[in-house]
């Protein structure tokens, strides 16, 4: 056996943010293939032992600059839970529609940018970004901002949303569904990318538990885990809907959980906009100095476009004495070398397109 050393990167065209690649082949077989992160670290932990509680949002909400809502409310649960500070009810329900809302703007981009990595159908991709715009509207609607919102504050939001918000919520939910069956029969009845995804960077569920991968990485190889269903916060538990889990562990079926999440989240949104409480949904005003912390150390667990992030901080009265962040980004990529072990070369890009990695979650 002959080993060809190919260095991808750090900055290549088929990636999704700036990654190192170091590929050894045999022939076109993919014998290992090794990461090289760090090009993107900020040092955000290490920044938040340096800032007031609220001074720190704008920095997280930069690590998954596609779903940056996510992080934001992430991290501002982490802050309630130190102070313990209680969400106004109105306030649980706008929260679940604006993350269920960026899940489906993350998991449209991240199913186009698979199409197009594999140089297949750039016409989803182009479709992906022009539905993925309206979900962009709404959320500028609701919080003021279309890309990097900061709209969390303790106990509530920043800003209530619109009269006729819920209308338009739901009218563009009844356009959602339909585009998504659209998405499926045109991408799943592509034979070339049905060759390209299916039975190609396998894992398998015992590797997938072994491994610690997260979201719809773990859930394609058969574990039906959701910190939404298994460990529900605000208002997930009154709302009936299905964790979406699938078994080959292959490109197919983790492209296929993301196109299954994008009907349930809104089937969600439909449900929570319909049953939205009055009142009052304003979190507290941004203040330098905070009450002090009930509980030192703080522990949250959400469930990110890109799967289970956890958030450990240690609590002083005006800032973090410590931040720490589980990346699911990380633990995915990680994966990677497993996966693509015995592959064709050319199967590598599907493969890492099927991961949705966001390099500055991993890059912190």
């Amino acid at each position: 056996m002959t080993i060809t050393r190919i260095n991808i990167g750090p900055v290549h065209p088929s990636t999704h943010g700036v990654i190192r690649l170091v590929v050894d082949l045999d022939g076109d077989t993919i014998v290992k293939v090794e990461p090289h992160v760090g090009f993107l670290h900020r040092g955000v932990e290490k920044l938040a032992e340096t800032r007031m509680y609220m001074q720190i949002p704008p920095y997280t909400e930069k690590l998954d600059y596609v779903a940056p809502l996510a992080y934001d409310e992430a991290y501002v649960a982490t802050v309630e839970a130190a102070l313990g500070i209680e969400v106004k009810e109105r306030a649980q329900y706008l929260r679940v529609i604006e993350l269920e809302l960026q899940r489906i703007a993350s998991h449209l981009l991240g199913i186009g940018t698979l199409c197009n990595d594999i140089g297949q159908m750039f016409t989803t991709f182009m479709w992906a970004f022009k539905d993925r715009d309206m979900v962009l509207d709404l959320l500028q609607e609701a919080t003021g901002s279309r890309m990097f919102h900061v709209n969390m504050r303790l106990g509530g939001l920043h800003s209530d949303v619109p009269p006729d918000f819920v209308d338009h919520t739901i009218s563009l939910m009844d356009y959602m569904e339909k585009r998504i069956v659209h998405y499926e029969k045109y991408i799943e009845k592509n034979t070339t990318f049905k060759e390209r995804m299916v039975g190609v960077g396998v894992l398998t569920k015992e590797k997938a538990i072994e491994l610690g991968v997260a979201g719809p990485v773990l859930r394609a190889s058969g574990i039906n885990y959701d910190v939404r269903k298994n460990r529900p916060y605000y208002v997930y538990d009154k709302f009936h809907f299905n964790t979406k889990t699938l078994y080959d562990g292959d490109n197919f079926s983790r492209y296929k959980v993301r196109m299954l999440e994008l009907k349930e989240s809104v089937r969600i949104i439909k449900a929570v906009a319909r049953a939205m409480p009055d009142g009052d949904a304003l979190g507290m005003p941004i203040k330098l100095r905070s009450p002090n912390p009930v509980n030192r150390i703080a522990v949250v667990s959400r469930e990110l476009p890109r799967g289970e992030c956890l958030l450990y901080m240690v609590a002083d009265p005006q800032k973090p004495y410590r931040l720490s962040i589980r990346s699911p980004n990380m633990i995915n990529l990680a994966a990677i070398s497993h996966m693509a072990k015995g592959a064709r070369f050319a199967d590598l890009f599907a493969i890492l397109g099927s991961l949705d990695i966001v390099m500055g979650c991993i890059d912190r």
